[in-house]
């Protein structure tokens, strides 16, 4: 499917495939409609916490503050997370590289919304799989598995940074589904090979 000029053109896709990207890029137009929004931009603004320097940065700090506090659930919650950041970062960014689907702000700023495979590998182009997404779910499972009594504020906060990505017009809702899949699956392939923490 391609839209040039607000209007969104049919593909040689199967229709099904095709009805659902139709509706998924109608939803963002109708959400992107509140990208200016204040609460709409204060929400973004808060949700970069889950871009990547400061989502590796907090990890990292965690880690170190864990070691040199001598709380080893700290440390060990830090290093879970730059474990699944790391391995979610080339994993989106492999299948960025792969897949072109251009981000709702282009489709506001230029009329314009591609999809296809091993075209520009740029920003505007690389709406999927939203990296916001995986890097917040991976990091709330992660805290999760050593504070359950904190894996429901921090899976609510990965939500909500994943859900602002659309009426901010950063990600599609597809997007932003897959991109907290990639980031579910992947904790869960670390903690599945994570060595047991012995009880003290």
């Amino acid at each position: 499917m391609e839209a040039r000029n607000g209007e969104v053109r049919r593909g040689d896709k199967p229709a099904l495939v095709d009805a659902i990207e139709t509706a998924d890029v109608a939803l963002s137009a109708e959400a992107g409609r509140h990208r200016h929004h204040p609460a709409v931009r204060a929400a973004g603004f808060l949700s970069e916490i889950a871009d990547q320097p400061p989502a590796f940065t907090l990890a990292i700090a965690a880690t170190a503050a864990g070691i040199v506090l001598d709380r080893p659930r700290l440390a060990e919650g830090g290093l879970r997370c730059l474990a699944a950041l790391t391995v979610v970062t080339a994993a989106k960014s492999a299948v960025k590289a792969w897949v072109v689907r251009t981000r709702p702000s282009k489709l506001f700023e230029d009329g314009e919304y591609e999809t296809g495979l091993d075209g520009p590998n740029e920003g505007p182009w690389n709406s999927f799989p939203s990296g916001h997404a995986a890097n917040a779910v991976a990091c709330a499972r992660a805290i999760g598995r050593v504070s359950p009594e904190a894996g429901a504020a921090a899976m609510a906060g990965a939500l909500a940074i994943a859900a602002v990505q659309v009426p901010r017009a950063a990600h599609h809702a597809l997007d932003v589904v897959a991109g907290a899949a990639l980031g579910w699956g992947v904790e869960a392939a670390l903690d599945a090979l994570w060595p047991e923490r012995e009880e003290a």
